[in-house]
Order: C-alpha cells, then structure tokens, then sequence
C-alpha cells in the first residue's frame, strides 16, 4: 500500500505541490495503520475454545467380485443366437421364419427418418390412390402411398387413410432372427 501511496505523491507532487502531497500521504497512511480486524480475532477464539465434534468413521468398502467367463464350450453371451435352428428360439417366428428385410431394395426417402420424428399432416386422392402427405424433420413435405417404406425399421404401408398410415415394421427379435411389428403414424393436429 505504501508504494502505491509514494508513487501517487512523486506523480501529485509536480502539480500540487510538495505540501499537499505530504498530506495526502500522511492521511492514506493513517488509513492503512489501524487495526479493525478485533472482531475476527475474537471468532476465532471462541471457535478454538469450543470442544471438537465426533466424526463418523468411514462406511466400509466391500471388495469387487470379478467373474470369469471360462466356458469355452457354451455360446459366447456377446454374440447372438444361430440362425441355424439350434438355439431356444427354434419355433418361434423370428428366427425360423423367414422373415427379414430386404437388404437388394432401393431406399427410399423417408426411410433416413425415425418413425417418431415423421407426422402425417394430410392426405390427397388422385385417380383413387390415396397418398398420404408427411412431413420429415429436415422440413421437407414427403407422400407415401402403399407398399412404400418409412422409417428406420424397415416400415412398410400397408393402409393409408384421411386420417392415419398404418404400416409393418421388420425389428430384430433380440435372438438373431427378426420379427413383424404394427406401427401407425396419425394425423398431425
């Protein structure tokens, strides 16, 4: 503080003169001198006085299990079930039915869209085709008609309406084979 003090009274002094600058710096000083830090001292005082709390011992860690994975003749958990017939799903629809999407099929445009993020908002006929008007996120306006696919899911239409687009989807069946799933997109309000 000092310093700063002195240096503002070298730059006062050639202006002001050297009695006013004496001044100033006589009362900056007196200002830096006095000892108003009574009340802090007094704190910590009563803090130390005071006697120490009880601290609760830290709870106890329980040591990691780790398992091994040593049964090379079972199936690996990482990798999913063959098609082949001779896993647990065998009979059921997925797997040995025969359904799958059809990787040789052109992609349409609304199929770069998940179907929860499309919203019908109208339909139009022209020459007794129904076609339904979607709209997708990048803001552009799409129609579908039947046998078109959206979203992600291999979706394809199988009814359209004025009021709704009912469609199959083909989703994995989580055992490696595939399943059908009814999905609708409504009418937008």
């Amino acid at each position: 503080m000092t310093g700063i003090v002195r240096s503002l009274a070298l730059r006062m002094q050639g202006r002001i003169g050297r009695g006013m600058a004496l001044a100033i710096m006589a009362v900056a000083l007196s200002a830096c001198s006095g000892d108003n830090i009574d009340d802090l001292r007094q704190y910590v005082e009563q803090t130390k006085t005071k006697p120490g709390g009880r601290i609760d011992p830290l709870p106890e860690v329980k040591p990691f299990e780790s398992f091994t994975y040593a049964v090379a003749a079972r199936r690996s958990p990482f990798e999913p079930w063959p098609v082949t017939g001779t896993g647990p799903s065998t009979g059921v629809a997925g797997s040995g039915s025969g359904i799958q999407p059809d990787a040789n099929r052109r992609r349409e445009a609304l199929e770069g869209f998940p179907l929860d993020t499309l919203r019908m908002v109208g339909a139009l006929e022209q020459r007794g085709k129904i076609w339904a008007v979607i709209k997708a996120p990048d803001g552009l306006v799409y129609r579908a008609a039947l046998q078109n696919y959206i979203g992600q899911n291999h979706g394809r239409i199988i009814a359209v309406s004025e009021e709704k687009v009912e469609l199959v989807e083909i989703v994995p069946d989580g055992l490696g084979g595939w399943q059908e799933r009814p999905a609708r997109l409504a009418l937008a309000e």
